[in-house]
């Protein structure tokens, strides 16, 4: 789960991280009483989305005036913004983050990543800030610095220490970047992070350091004891299809193909959309329906596949383990007939426990079901049927 700039610094700010004053607004004139009651002379209007890379893309916009702070709310309030982390459809900008804009004379990377692979927090930070850290990565990967956090003690003062010499800081801003590093690290490990970025880090005349930018990414399976992180979802950042899919325990992601899957597993759904693009074909989704694959649960799966109009065939591929293959097949020709499924080919393959009941089942049911009997055959019959379909 991600949230929003704003959002991520309301979490950095209560553990010890220091961070300009701003205000959220959800329309222009809201930006402007924002921009009056933060006082200043320079402001900055941020557009608020769940992507990186606004600022190319025209979402973060400088003002000097309370007019200019209106009109770059109005600009972005109610667009879609397209950046090179949004796809081409973009995403809907429905607030915006009124900040601050005071002058800084650097830049640092400091970011936080669960290091899958080493079951450890990573801590990455860099000389050369705002930027994606992509391209210091490419440019000066000898630059890089990594810290490997030992999770029986956690990051220590003096790896913080060590990681703001490194920087090039001096004494006063040195303090400043460890109490900026700890706190940052604790609001990553008390919240089940997944991922904190502050990008830039920004050191001031006068010597403070500051999140001037900040990203944070949560693990979906600690929500449950996060109360607080989940109050912060905004639904209008995700595919509906997916939200919907959630509140059914359903494991669903939109692609951009024309042959709907609906599938038992993960490893399985993996599987056939492999053995879909084999056959020369582009699977519509990922889904994973789970081991229960109760008439209730096929029929929502139905309705979520076919909600995606560029859906032309469906693809049902279950193998029945701890499940039976005739509740499934009894599950697909109730959800074919409760949903009125007319005109998209319908392809079926199961295997498992009750395999012959369930395909005796789904050949007396009536309705044109294409069965196979692998999940080859199955995929290279979806593919036909598209084709014929087109």
């Amino acid at each position: 789960m991600d949230v929003h700039e704003y959002q991520a610094k309301e979490i950095l700010a209560s553990h010890g991280v220091e961070v300009p004053p701003g205000t959220v607004a959800f329309s222009p004139d809201q930006a402007v009483y924002a921009a009056t009651e933060l006082g200043g002379s320079h402001w900055v209007v941020k557009a608020q989305i769940h992507a990186g890379a606004r600022g190319k893309a025209g979402g973060v916009k400088l003002c000097r005036t309370y007019h200019e702070v209106q009109q770059a709310a109005r600009d972005l309030l109610g667009k879609r913004l397209v950046t090179s982390q949004t796809g081409p459809e973009g995403k809907p900008v429905q607030r915006v983050y009124v900040e601050v804009a005071d002058p800084f004379e650097r830049e640092i990377y400091l970011g936080y990543v669960l290091d899958r692979k080493l079951e450890r927090v990573r801590v990455i930070a860099s000389k050369h800030g705002g930027m994606d850290i992509e391209e210091i990565a490419k440019n000066t990967p000898d630059e890089l610095l990594q810290v490997i956090v030992e999770p029986a003690v956690g990051l220590q003062q003096f790896q913080a220490r060590e990681l703001a010499f490194q920087l090039g800081l001096n004494i006063k801003q040195v303090s400043r970047a460890v109490k900026t590093i700890m706190g940052a690290y604790r609001a990553f490990r008390d919240n089940d992070a997944t991922m904190l970025e502050i990008n830039p880090l920004v050191v001031t005349k006068d010597d403070k350091v500051l999140a001037l930018d900040a990203k944070m990414s949560f693990d979906d399976n600690a929500l449950f004891r996060r109360h607080n992180i989940v109050d912060m979802n905004d639904p209008s950042q995700s595919d509906p299809r997916e939200a919907q899919a959630s509140e059914h325990s359903l494991n669903y992601i939109g692609l951009d193909g024309e042959i709907g899957c609906i599938v038992n597993g993960a490893g399985l759904a993996m599987a056939t959309m492999d053995m879909i693009k084999h056959a020369g074909g582009n699977p519509a989704n990922f889904l994973d329906v789970g081991g229960g694959a109760s008439p209730e649960r096929v029929a929502t799966a139905f309705r979520l596949v076919l909600s995606d109009r560029r859906v032309k065939v469906v693809l049902v591929n279950i193998f029945a383990g701890i499940n039976r293959c005739d509740w499934v097949a009894q599950g697909v020709v109730d959800a074919v007939r409760a949903e009125k499924i007319e005109g998209v080919p319908l392809v079926v393959r199961l295997a498992g426990t009750n395999v012959e009941a369930g395909k005796k089942i789904i050949a007396e049911s009536g309705i044109p079901i294409i069965q196979a009997d692998t999940l080859a055959e199955a995929a290279e019959k979806a593919v036909a049927a598209y084709q014929g379909a087109k």
